[in-house]
């Protein structure tokens, strides 16, 4: 079996892959994200993030980060619209350290004043150096616009007005209303008998109280196409084109994943790339991107041109969209996409961490996880009908919304 299960009496779920070698990865997941903030919490999911290396009961921040660092591993935390992540690299007998710390910190976080209010500080200069980024800021006001009032709608980092409104109380609230052993996973990819892991989780993880609050998602409807358009200082315009996709559990997704692979995915020679960029030369830059979430998903196409070429830079995604769904892809081209789409997956799979990540993502949302002999079945089940009947559903193009920044 190549992944291995077990559930802890409080709910927490464990997944493991052995892998002789001298690195371990090894993460924490949590099903809380930046969607499952109230209005007035905006931002406090991935504040806490930050938070929970600036001290427990028995450490210090400097204690906290040098743990895995001083033995030679990296240590790192990510906060997304629906998880929060801690997770690490390390030499693979310091299991026991990292666990431990993984523990500490999630449970015992004592979120100092001190260092929340200097955390602010920290987390504004990141909203500020992300609001200089026009070309990143782009994304999350797209699904502002595609989400227009609703919790997946909000940025992650917040606003500079709300992260300066928190207080520790508000951080504690949070915490105790929002994170359950029953929605955490701990996933493994390294050199450690599967028996011995579960002996070191059960540890540091068993003592936790079982916690039965569940954070009840609202899911997105009313969905309505719209166009806006902002001025933003930047020398190039930037264009956001897409609508509603498949959630993370739906069977198109991996259809949907291959079709937006083959029209504007990270590979040079994708459609939108051939017959935008390389063919008329006025494209910066011009990917398409897919983000399944777990009760709906996003398709969206990104442009980056001179001002003078938005429109003709609309009109030529538009035609690329039709020409998916009127024709169906050729047997050689369908063919290269698989292919191309197959090595990019054993190429990720190849980066453990990247492997262990999808791993606890996937624990969280269904109760095993394929192989990645399985994925790679599914996607060459995947037929050119099954591409057409996607791109039918999701690239309605009087379905699309549009979101334009324009130079000043």
């Amino acid at each position: 079996m190549e992944y291995q299960y077990r559930t802890l009496s409080n709910g927490i779920k464990i997944i493991h892959k052995a892998k002789k070698g001298m690195v371990s990865h090894c993460g924490l997941m949590v099903e809380t994200g930046s969607r499952d903030e109230s209005e007035e919490e905006n931002g406090l999911a991935h504040m806490i993030e930050h938070l929970i290396f600036k001290g427990t009961r028995k450490r210090k921040t400097w204690h906290i980060l040098s743990r895995i660092e001083n033995v030679g591993g990296e240590l790192n935390a990510y906060t997304t619209k629906e998880e929060t992540v801690i997770y690490a690299s390390f030499l693979s007998p310091y299991y026991e350290r990292t666990l431990e710390l993984f523990a500490d910190v999630t449970f015992h976080s004592v979120f100092p004043e001190k260092e929340v209010e200097k955390e602010k500080e920290v987390i504004i200069d990141e909203i500020n150096s992300y609001n200089d980024a026009p070309a990143e800021l782009i994304y999350d006001d797209f699904e502002a616009l595609i989400f227009d009032g609703h919790p997946l709608g909000r940025n992650i980092l917040g606003s500079a007005e709300k992260v300066k409104s928190f207080f520790r109380e508000d951080i504690v609230q949070f915490l105790k209303s929002r994170y359950s052993t029953r929605n955490m996973v701990i996933a493994s990819v390294g050199d450690i008998d599967f028996d011995k892991l579960v002996k070191l989780v059960e540890k540091y993880f068993e003592n936790v109280s079982a916690s039965e609050n569940q954070t009840t998602r609202t899911p997105f409807q009313h969905y309505h196409p719209s166009k806006k358009r902002l001025k933003k200082e930047s020398y190039l315009a930037h264009l956001m084109l897409g609508g509603l996709a498949y959630s993370r559990l739906d069977k198109k997704k991996p259809a949907m994943m291959l079709l937006n692979n083959l029209l504007g995915g990270s590979a040079m020679n994708s459609r939108l790339n051939m017959g935008i960029r390389e063919k008329y030369g006025f494209a910066y830059e011009i990917e398409s991107y897919y983000q399944p979430y777990s009760d709906t998903g996003v398709f969206s196409v990104y442009l980056g041109t001179d001002q003078k070429q938005i429109n003709r830079g609309i009109e030529l995604i538009k035609k690329e969209l039709n020409l998916l769904k009127k024709k169906r892809t050729g047997i050689l081209q369908f063919d290269r996409a698989q292919k191309q789409f197959l090595g990019q997956m054993a190429i990720s799979y190849e980066v453990p961490v990247n492997e262990m990540l999808g791993m606890a993502r996937s624990h969280l949302y269904r109760p095993s996880v394929n192989s990645f002999e399985q994925n790679i079945s599914i996607i060459k089940n995947i037929t050119s009908d099954d591409l057409q009947e996607v791109a039918n559903e999701i690239f309605n193009v009087n379905q699309l919304s549009q979101l334009i920044y324009e130079s000043k």
